[in-house]
């Protein structure tokens, strides 16, 4: 079969990247439990964590956890290291937890281990007043920043079920990812609550949101709350808000992609983000999205963490070169939310603005690609090429399979990776599976090259042959090359929607003939807005 053969291509011409992180693929953490105590009278956190951790390997000795180290006053300081009850020894260094177990392993086993700690965290959980000048907690982990506040293996591709069991003060309203399994008062001035999360997920995705909300239950989609949460300053303004259009955009996701993944799905005002924040099930904005009006700016900010539910948090990149696979996605998802919500039009004026953004990008970094190599500096874990031009790699796809097809290609992606990792070589499998192309070509100019197509070019019409000649040359000076369809419309008098006609430019330059009964008024390059590029065209002198 012709998907069997595109396998095999695959396999024999994928340079593998290597990543740096100090993974252990013989040790699988299954669940993580983390029961944490709040004050107000310190920004100390203790915790107890315990490790469910599954052995694949026999006679392992060791289990590594990344947990920062305390420096210039921050950080985590390890008081002990349990299993059934019996002290482990351990050294903490270099923000590294490394434990030596009791006994060498078992293939097949599971053990879990506790890990009692405390410390202020230097990021990763914020603790701070909001703009209503309360006290809050709140995390944000992006990218790597977990074991800032949680022992865990943090790395975006370890997924594990997980439940926060949180000891703060009364005062409180505390939300996590999952679903609430308990609030009890413990006295006049304590109260615990306990979410569970019963989906795996990456560390990076957890969230914990502590602060005096109001929180509503918006409506119910497919058995699951759709709720709000917001400072209880603000809500009025924040319910309005947050009321649409989660139900819709879960609708067209679920339908267009797959079933949603998680038991709720709740939009929460947070002092620690600037922008949005796509923890699973538990979505994190900047406080200053609540604004009274419902403006489409913010609109849009929640539709596209919405589009990180399943991808990003369901199908998760299985390394940060890939990162696309998450922002990529949401940013294209939007456009295609906007798109069966508004329009056309608001679709190609999403992607006319993304197309401006990447060029933009590229003035000052013209060799950047959208797939990392070996990234090392989380820093830079994504630009604007990662999620405009992502976005844009996916909308020349869709094109080039047609809607169906492309449609059928993200079905089958997210069936196979639901609730796992996957990567980009994982997506153009099966992407060239339901479409029978080979899309090594397109894949490798779009997401592993830099550069950008520039086009010059000129028509002229031979009225005795009754022929449009073309004349197409790729004039970008950055050493970048592009095979690509290129669409010309072609405006007769007092024609108001175009013949678009498809020429093929597989090399440098190209010159090409399409028929035609009569000269054209005007014709112009890309009618149907479908291609990344910059142009020039005109008639020919």
């Amino acid at each position: 079969m012709r998907y069997l053969t595109v396998l095999f291509l695959l396999v024999a011409t994928a340079v593998y990247a290597t990543d740096n992180y100090p993974k252990n693929p013989d040790i699988d953490v299954q669940h993580y439990t983390f029961d944490i105590t709040l004050s107000d009278d310190t920004d100390e956190i203790k915790c107890n964590a315990t490790i469910e951790i599954l052995f694949r390997k026999k006679d392992i000795r060791q289990v590594r956890l990344d947990l920062t180290n305390v420096s210039n006053g921050k950080g985590m300081t390890v008081a002990g290291v349990s299993q059934n009850g019996k002290n482990l020894s351990y050294t903490h260094t270099k923000n590294e937890l490394l434990i030596t177990l009791a006994k060498p392993s078992q293939a097949g086993e599971h053990v879990q281990i506790t890990v009692t700690y405390s410390g202020i965290p230097a990021t990763g959980l914020h603790i701070k007043p909001n703009r209503q000048n309360e006290r809050t907690f709140f995390s944000d982990n992006w990218p790597d920043l977990t074991r800032n506040w949680l022992p865990v293996v943090d790395h975006v591709a370890e997924k594990a079920t997980c439940e926060f069991i949180v000891t703060a003060p009364v005062r409180y309203q505390v939300v996590c990812n999952g679903l609430l399994h308990e609030e009890t008062n413990l006295n006049a001035t304590q109260k615990r609550t306990h979410w569970k999360q019963s989906v795996p997920i990456s560390p990076w995705l957890y969230v914990l949101g502590v602060a005096e909300f109001a929180v509503q239950y918006v409506d119910w989609f497919e058995g699951k709350s759709i709720q709000t949460w917001v400072f209880h300053q603000e809500r009025d303004a924040g319910f309005a808000d947050f009321a649409k259009p989660t139900k819709e955009v879960l609708e067209f996701y679920s339908s267009y992609v797959g079933p949603f993944a998680y038991e709720k799905l709740a939009n929460i005002q947070a002092s620690s983000v600037s922008g949005g924040m796509e923890s699973a099930s538990a979505i994190l904005y900047n406080e200053k999205s609540v604004v009274g009006d419902g403006n489409f700016r913010w609109k849009k900010v929640v539709v596209h963490e919405i589009a990180h539910q399943w991808f990003g948090c369901a199908v998760t990149e299985s390394d940060w070169d890939d990162v696309w696979l998450s922002e990529g996605f949401a940013t294209y998802f939007t456009a295609l939310f906007l798109e069966h919500a508004n329009g056309r039009d608001a679709f190609v004026k999403e992607m006319q603005e993304a197309r401006k953004t990447v060029f933009n990008f590229y003035k000052d970094n013209p060799t950047h690609t959208v797939v990392h190599n070996n990234l090392s500096d989380m820093s830079k874990v994504t630009s604007s090429h990662t999620y405009q031009k992502g976005a844009w790699t996916l909308h020349m796809l869709r094109n080039k399979l047609g809607d169906e097809k492309f449609e059928a290609g993200i079905k089958n992606y997210y069936r196979k990776y639901m609730n796992a990792t996957a990567s980009t070589k994982d997506f153009q499998y099966e992407m060239e599976r339901v479409s029978g192309l080979d899309l090594s070509i397109f894949f490798k100019q779009w997401l592993n090259q830099g550069g950008k197509l520039t086009l010059n070019g000129t028509w002229n019409y031979n009225a005795a042959t009754k022929e449009i000649e073309f004349d197409l040359k790729q004039t970008q000076t950055d050493g970048s090359s592009f095979s690509v369809p290129v669409e010309i419309g072609i405006f007769k008098k007092g024609q108001l929607v175009p013949d678009v006609k498809t020429v093929e430019l597989t090399s440098q330059s190209g010159k090409f003939k399409v028929t035609c009964d009569g000269e054209p008024e005007r014709i112009v390059v890309d009618p149907r807005t479908v291609l990344l590029a910059e142009w020039s065209f005109e008639k020919a002198n």
